[in-house]
């Protein structure tokens, strides 16, 4: 969470699947399963469907915030095949069991959110209403920045040199 306001912010409703735990050690597994471009009149943690061995809800609503200074990370996301989300869940003591940290479309925030270690950080497809809007953020402040390699500063060998302290009178 920056303490810079973000010059645009996008809503976004998350759908997440709970399916059964594959092993011993978990009851269930939990994913984001899809975002939604804006957010529908439901409350959060409500469930849309279930067939016994996976179940979908409502996860929530959260807002992507696009900041001028990441338009370089939200342009390279949109330049692959299937641009993505990174939506994070952080689990709770209560019910529901996980509530929704947060959604971004900074591939560098994302990847700074799974390494965390504590919350449940996976990838999901941007919607087209959404990809518009970034799309039109990274046109409006994106600004190409060349590469320049920079020179190292030739090695004086006299600054390597010992010397020999003096003192105050300038004596050694």
């Amino acid at each position: 969470m920056s303490i810079i306001a973000p010059l645009k912010t996008v809503a976004v409703g998350v759908v997440v699947e709970r399916s059964k735990g594959g092993g011993p050690w978990a009851d269930f597994l939990l994913r984001p399963l899809n975002a939604l471009s804006g957010v529908p009149d439901t409350p959060a943690w409500t469930k849309l469907s279930d067939d016994g061995e996976h179940a979908t809800f409502y996860a929530g609503e959260a807002e992507i915030a696009l900041y001028r200074s990441e338009a370089g990370n939200y342009r390279e996301n949109l330049l692959v095949e299937t641009p993505l989300l990174w939506v994070a869940l952080r689990p709770t003591e209560a019910d529901p069991p996980y509530t929704l940290a947060g959604v971004t479309a900074d591939p560098a925030e994302g990847e700074a959110w799974a390494g965390l270690g504590h919350d449940i950080v996976d990838t999901v497809a941007m919607p087209a209403a959404v990809e518009a809007v970034v799309a039109d953020f990274v046109s409006e402040h994106y600004v190409e920045r060349t590469f320049r390699k920079r020179k190292r500063d030739r090695a004086d060998p006299e600054a390597l040199a010992r010397r020999d302290h003096l003192s105050d009178d300038g004596k050694p």
